[in-house]
């Protein structure tokens, strides 16, 4: 007997999903859980690793029993490095540049990977953005983390 996947997005994104979701199961299981009162510091990356490799297996095996079946499409390596590049940049910025000016040139080179790009409704979003997660993350939710960082004298 063969077994035919029939529909690869949902194998690979199955496939990801188990493997992320056994990571946080590994990474959590090095902390304590507590109870779910009383949650420790692995409670939540254990509990949702299981979550996430959960619907791992459903999504494999959703695969396998699909009456259709489906092509996964072509791999698209400009976009996904500009949403990896953008991401990083993020992390290296975020500190010496401010949370401003990271969230505007993540926002910015991800928008580059779509076809759809045009430059000022992504501008408005990329504004929203940093305005918003200021507001929730800095202010709202009290993180230490600079606006405007040390590379423009703040």
């Amino acid at each position: 007997m063969t077994t035919v996947i029939r529909n690869p997005k949902d194998f690979w994104s199955g496939v990801i999903f188990i493997g992320f979701g056994l990571a946080a199961i590994i990474v959590g299981g090095d902390y304590s859980m507590g109870t779910a009162g009383r949650m420790g510091p692995g409670y939540f990356p254990t509990i949702l690793g299981g979550i996430l490799a959960v619907l791992g297996v459903i999504a494999v095996i959703r695969s396998l029993l699909t009456k259709h079946r489906e092509a996964v499409g072509k791999w698209v390596v400009k976009q996904a490095t500009l949403i990896i590049v953008g991401t990083l940049l993020f992390g290296v910025l975020v500190r010496n540049a401010g949370l401003i000016v990271a969230i505007l040139v993540l926002v910015m080179l991800s928008s580059f990977a779509s076809v759809k790009f045009k430059v000022g409704p992504y501008l408005l979003l990329a504004a929203g953005m940093a305005a918003f997660c200021s507001l929730l993350f800095v202010q709202g939710l009290g993180l230490p983390m600079p606006l405007i960082g040390s590379w423009f004298g703040f």
